[in-house]
């Protein structure tokens, strides 16, 4: 019974990283995007999502209960796993051992970030243009931000593999190859999406 649990709470561990906090975050970059676009482009975007209706209900459902969830059981994967690298550095050992790690950075950046936007937000400032532009004037929170979005991108990008690979959607060595080599490009084009908007902002 126990192992069943185990087992039903890891598959959704992995469904949620990618549907929908995947997807959220591919979107949330999408949106920050329009930061190189100039600043009225930006606040339009932004001003967008936060007037979607029943915005509160869609993000407590889809956004920050599936992360609290995601957020806690990963944390007893990252501090329960047994990584082997040490004797056996092989590359999914490395990824095994930098997707626990990324994930703690993850959570870190996610949260003070959730903290100086949404929560503030909620207090009655304006998520806006120049919040953030104020925030990454700052070098040691421009290094933060670099960091805590690369290493959301790795956390997603890596996590599609073993998405794939637990669902059974990739089974075979050569179609755990072909997807390795698409999370990577998945890696790439985020991070290329992520950084212009960062450097948008400075």
């Amino acid at each position: 019974m126990a192992d069943n649990r185990e087992f039903f709470y890891r598959r959704l561990h992995s469904l949620l990283g990618v549907i929908p906090i995947g997807l959220f975050m591919t979107q949330h970059l999408v949106v920050n995007h329009f930061a190189t676009k100039g600043e009225d482009e930006f606040n339009q975007a932004a001003d967008f999502m936060a007037n979607l209706p029943f915005v509160l209900i869609l993000e407590s459902l889809v956004i920050f209960l599936p992360l609290l969830f995601h957020a806690i059981y990963g944390l007893y994967i990252a501090f329960t796993a047994k990584n082997n690298i040490g004797t056996h550095g092989y590359f999914r050992n490395w990824m095994f051992m930098l997707q626990r790690v990324s994930g703690v950075v993850t959570l870190v950046f996610i949260a003070w970030h959730v903290w100086e936007t949404r929560v503030q937000a909620a207090l009655g400032a304006d998520v806006d243009f120049q919040m953030m532009e104020n925030i990454l004037n700052n070098p040691f929170m421009l290094v933060f931000y670099i960091v805590g979005v690369l290493s959301a991108i790795f956390h997603f990008s890596n996590g599609l593999w073993s998405f794939c690979v637990g669902w059974g959607i990739a089974v075979s060595p050569r179609s755990q190859q072909v997807v390795t080599y698409a999370t990577l490009i998945v890696f790439v084009v985020l991070s290329i999406i992520g950084l212009r908007a960062i450097f948008a902002f400075v």
